[in-house]
Parts: C-alpha cells; structure tokens; sequence
C-alpha cells in the first residue's frame, strides 16, 4: 500500500534524500601520527581507533601504539607495546580492551624471529598485561594471521610460522579465563595473509595466499557449533594481504594484492551471501594497510602501494546509516535478489516495523510501503537495473533493518 500522506511523505522524502548525501564515498582524515607505515595492526574501543606495531620506510619494526579521535580528527601516541617490535601481528577488541600478540620481529623472515607472546591494552589506564602466549601452530610463533572477534571471544587463524611453513588451525581465546582452546581447522588448507572479519556473531575468514596462489574464497565459522560453511566467492580477483571493517550486519572488504595493488571496497551481506562493490579507496592502491570502524563510519588507511609506504587515511561512510541503536533488530530476508520483476521481501517480525523506504544507488527516494504483515511485494515496474537500497523505519521514524537487492 502506497502512503498517501502527502506532508508524511514529503517529510520522510527529506529524510531520505539526507540518507543519501555523503553516501557510499571517503573522506581525506588527519594522517597517520605514526607517520609511513604498512603491516600494522588495528582495533577500536570506546569510540577511539587504535593502530600498533608495522614497518616503516626504512625497514624498521616498531611497537608504539597510537589512538585516532574521530571528534577532533587527530592522533596521540600511547604507551608502546612492552613486547618486541614487530609486523604483521594480529589484534583485535574484547570488552573494551584491545588485544596483540604474534608477528615477527625483522622486516627480513629469514632474519626474524616468529613470536607468540600476546598483550592486553586497556585504554582506560593506558597500560599493557601480558596474556597467555599463543599455542597455535605448534607454538613456535606465527605471523601474517588473520583474527576476529565472535561472542565475546578472539579467534586467531592461519599464518606463516617460518619462510615455507603455513598454518591452517583455529584458536579461541577466552579473556576471562585467559586460556586458548583449539577448533576445527581452516578448512581451505594453509594460508597465509588471510582476510578475516565477524558479524553477528560469526566468522568471516578466506581469500590470502595458499603457499604460493592467491585465493578468493570465503568461509563462515559459528563458534556456537564449531563448523565452518563455505559461502560466495569474492566477485573480484583473487586477493591477500587485504584489510576489513564491519557496520551493522555488513562486512567490508579493502584494499589487498593479487600481483598488484588495490583500492577496490568490497560489502559482503551474509544475509543474502551476496557481495557488491562499493566506492574505490581515494587515497590510491595498497596492501598490508589497516582498517576498523568508529560507529557508523569505516576507517583505513596507511600500508604499502606502488609508490611505497603510505600515511594518509581516510574515513568512508556507508550508503546507508547503519549504526543505530536498534539496527538489524529486526531481520530481512530478499528473494529473488537479483530480480527481473518481483521482489518479495519477508520481515521475521513486523510488530515495530512501520514503512518500507526504497532508494537508488545515488540516495534518491524510488518507493515507499506501508508495513502491514511480515511479507512485502515490491514491483519493477519502471525501475532501472542496478542495485537498491532497502530500509525499514519504525513509528519514530529511525531505522530498525537494512539491505540492498538488484535488479536486472
């Protein structure tokens, strides 16, 4: 049913058309206060972005820690890392503390040595704790792992322990007990400088290199039963050393080699497996650069192009806003999607749901529903091929859910 209030509609037009401004794009932010530097790692908490540890221009490990402020744009050094410089380390956030550990110490493998030892940040002290060191593969020490975060737990995969040595095992760290326990292994076999990501409670592990070859696979793993699925591809070519991010119930892809350089943004929704290229990187390609994000806003930057170490960073903004209190309360399912003339769209629960709000590409109003039951029908009529944007508001007008569907 069409809304045929025409000051409402107007009023939820503006709104949406606000949607739309600075949507899907990057915006230059302060460089990074460490400046050049790639193999870094980065977390956030409490509204702060944190980056640690990498190689700089020179060759040259660090374990200095610095915090971006999103509000004043701008950086400040804290305390270093106690533990040894070191590069590609992994590091993730639990209960408002941050975690590293891993990595090894020289720019050169041949002259490095692996590491296991693992730290806890907590930035209301600004001071660090040693945790229990990592036992994965074979507890010689690993670098170039990927890492997330899942129901109140990190998980440690993958890695290079020595210059022809890959590691395919899963480790769950508990802060609680301060303990690592082993899970099923990676199930695409060895890799290393793997793409790692969580949402909603599960892991997001694949694409990085499998020895030699460059993979673009994607797997799911669910803590709750300790199996892995594999899911969709990535849609580009085959990628490591890759960066991520995650809004709302959508994780976000950047930057990586496949032989050269990227800048490509790349959104997985696990909901429909589908992913959709989102707006290129503006500052140039690159590798073994970071990202996290502040909020509704992804953050990246710094790491390696063809032009070498980089400084700048940037700050993106979703194409539509995902952070809400209450978003991705209630959950969507698209089908077909892709479309050529109907699409369905079923709510699992209606009872806050309220109207169905379409727009384009480009943040311009195309359809609105009024929610009366749990399943909504939206028609083709004369609407172009390419990709939608879907949003469900509430009596108050917020946004309760989100997603994107094609048509074609």
């Amino acid at each position: 049913m069409r809304l045929t209030n025409t000051f409402f509609l107007l009023l939820l037009s503006a709104s949406v058309i606000s949607f739309g401004q600075g949507q899907n794009s990057w915006t230059k932010k302060a460089a990074f206060g460490g400046l050049k530097r790639e193999r870094a790692v980065s977390f956030s908490v409490g509204g702060y972005g944190y980056v640690a540890t990498g190689e700089d221009t020179v060759n040259i490990t660090h374990n200095d820690l610095w915090q971006y402020d999103p509000t004043l744009d701008s950086w400040t050094q804290k305390a270093d890392l106690p533990g040894s410089p070191r590069r590609n380390a992994v590091g993730f956030a639990l209960d408002d503390k941050g975690y590293v550990g891993t990595g090894i110490d020289s720019s050169e493998s041949s002259m490095g040595v692996e590491l296991n030892d693992f730290w806890e940040y907590d930035p209301a002290t600004n001071t660090w704790l040693q945790k229990a060191d990592y036992p994965g593969a074979g507890g010689f020490g690993v670098y170039y792992a990927g890492s997330f975060t899942a129901d109140n737990k990190g998980y440690v995969t993958c890695g290079k322990y020595g210059p022809s040595a890959y590691a395919f095992d899963l480790w769950e760290y508990k802060p609680s007990t301060d303990s690592w326990s082993q899970r099923a292994n990676f199930p695409g076999g060895v890799r290393y400088a793997v793409t790692a990501l969580a949402i909603d409670n599960k892991g997001y592990v694949g694409m990085g290199i499998d020895q030699d070859l460059y993979r673009k696979d994607w797997w799911q793993y669910d803590p709750a039963t300790n199996i892995w699925e594999q899911r969709s591809n990535l849609p580009g070519t085959e990628r490591g050393a890759a960066s991520t991010f995650t809004l709302g119930s959508k994780g976000f892809v950047v930057f990586g080699a496949d032989g050269g350089y990227k800048d490509e943004l790349w959104e997985y929704n696990p909901y429909t497996d589908s992913w959709n290229i989102k707006a290129n990187f503006p500052g140039g390609e690159r590798r073994n650069a970071i990202a996290f994000s502040i909020g509704s806003k992804g953050y990246a930057g710094i790491g390696k192009g063809p032009s070498g170490i980089r400084q700048n960073f940037y700050e993106y903004t979703p194409a539509l806003p995902l952070a809400v209190d209450d978003y991705e309360l209630l959950k969507i399912q698209v089908y077909p999607n892709p479309a050529t003339e109907l699409v369905n769209v079923f709510l699992q629960q209606h009872s806050d749901a309220r109207l169905m709000v379409l727009t384009d590409n480009t943040g311009n109003l195309v359809e609105t529903q009024a929610v009366t039951s749990q399943t909504i029908q939206i028609m083709r009529d004369t609407k172009a091929n390419g990709i939608y944007y879907l949003t469900i508001l509430n009596d108050q007008n917020r946004p309760i859910a989100q997603t994107t569907l094609i048509f074609n």
